[in-house]
């Protein structure tokens, strides 16, 4: 289909779900989820076709992991659904009311953004949380999902529909580009006369694609290349803990823990723990040169390593003399997305969490809550890495902007 008429039928839909009730929402959130378990044998058989190509033509195991489906995933799919119908809806709510000294009221309410564009890639997860967070703020969605989860996505998408056909609603409010040419891509990302604003979410290259090439204004959701610094008063028990669930909990997501900073000092007694602890992970760590003097199994890290996003059982694992030091490494290597201190210092803890600069910053916990449902979301639409519009997981709020809202009784300016 041209994408001019996709563009059309969305901001035609987006004109129709500005005006819909909170009732009406949910209801079509609700028969949405109802329709996706109803589908779930074509779902998960369009699902494993994915798969299957995907594996034959060399994908990670990580990545392979994002795209898979399991009917207990397509059910987390189904519940993610119902729990942003039970959240409270942004739309209409009045943020300030104040006079002015003429007599004027002037306000600022939350309303829908318009059509939603977003470009991802293997995450069937994705469509369906997509389409809900929108949908619930009263946005039309179009999605441009990546070719390895097309059938996937296809399925999904088919039953999101039949849902909302059940609901009364217009399937137009989510639509799928099923043309995987990367010259469409590059036609979505000039949408501008119906897109009002994109969001990639997938690797480093999808996102500097959509960064340099799209002319529609970009909401920049980033990779994770995550640190945790073990700092040199921490627990060593609670640091192992957090270090393997950060890492290995689930290896292909962008809030994995990627870079370990060490102390020093506790080094010689630290090293030889992680070690233990990481090899019955299989987790590869590429160490500087006086971690590997202390553990000799550890791979020689190169200057790459510090900046790079594995989405493997591959760990960077840097020394450094003092807390100041693990900031700036952290800060020149980070992508702004999440970071972690192990401590039992609070002066530590304070002066990591206002200096180091990303979107969520953890004292004593694991990357791996940085989640919209975790963050009591319901569900993201993305993680943005970026300080404007919108930081962190987005949920409902992010898909939101505001107008002006302006009473008066006869003012005219003099």
């Amino acid at each position: 289909m041209d994408l001019r008429v996709i563009g059309a039928r969305a901001k035609e839909a987006a004109s129709y779900l500005n005006s819909l009730g909170i009732t009406e929402k949910n209801e079509g959130l609700r028969q949405a989820a109802q329709a996706l378990l109803d589908g779930e044998e074509d779902i998960l058989t369009a699902n494993q076709e994915d798969v299957i190509r995907a594996a034959e033509n060399g994908m990670s195991q990580g990545m392979i992991d994002r795209l898979e489906l399991t009917p207990d995933r397509l059910q987390a799919m189904a519940d993610g659904l119902l729990q942003i119908a039970e959240l409270p809806d942004p739309v209409g709510e009045v943020i300030s009311m104040k006079p002015r000294p003429n007599g004027l009221l002037i306000g600022e309410k939350r309303v829908p953004l318009g059509v939603v564009g977003m470009i991802y890639e293997a995450r069937p997860n994705v469509t369906s949380d997509a389409f809900g967070l929108c949908f619930k703020t009263g946005n039309a969605v179009i999605l441009k999902g990546g070719s390895d989860a097309i059938e996937s996505n296809k399925e999904i998408v088919k039953w999101l529909q039949t849902g909302l056909s059940r609901a009364g609603l217009p399937e137009d409010s989510l639509q799928l580009i099923t043309d995987t040419d990367r010259a469409v891509t590059t036609e979505f990302m000039r949408l501008n006369e119906f897109v009002d604003v994109l969001i990639p979410r997938g690797g480093a290259g999808l996102i500097r694609s959509v960064v340099q090439n799209s002319t529609v204004p970009v909401i920049e959701t980033g990779t994770g290349n995550c640190h945790i610094y073990v700092d040199e008063t921490a627990d060593f028990e609670m640091a192992l803990n957090i270090i393997e669930n950060a890492k290995t909990q689930r290896i292909g997501v962008c809030n994995a823990c990627e870079s370990l900073v060490v102390h020093r000092s506790i080094a010689e007694e630290f090293l030889p723990l992680l070690a233990a602890r990481l090899a019955k992970k299989s987790v590869e760590v590429r160490a500087d040169e006086g971690a590997r003097g202390i553990v000799p199994e550890f791979m020689e890290a190169t200057e790459e390593d510090w900046g790079t996003e594995y989405l493997d059982y591959i760990l960077s694992l840097k020394l450094v003399d003092s807390l100041d030091e693990a900031i700036r490494h952290i800060n020149r290597y980070n992508t702004g997305h999440s970071e972690a201190i192990i401590t039992q210092d609070y002066n530590h803890a304070q002066e990591f969490l206002n200096r180091i600069d990303a979107a969520a910053v953890y004292v004593n916990a694991s990357t791996r809550f940085t989640d919209g449902g975790e963050f009591g979301f319901g569900a993201e639409i993305g993680i943005s890495t970026q300080k404007l519009h919108a930081r962190g997981p987005m949920g409902l709020k992010a898909l939101t902007t505001t107008k002006y809202i302006i009473y008066g009784n006869g003012q005219v300016r003099p």
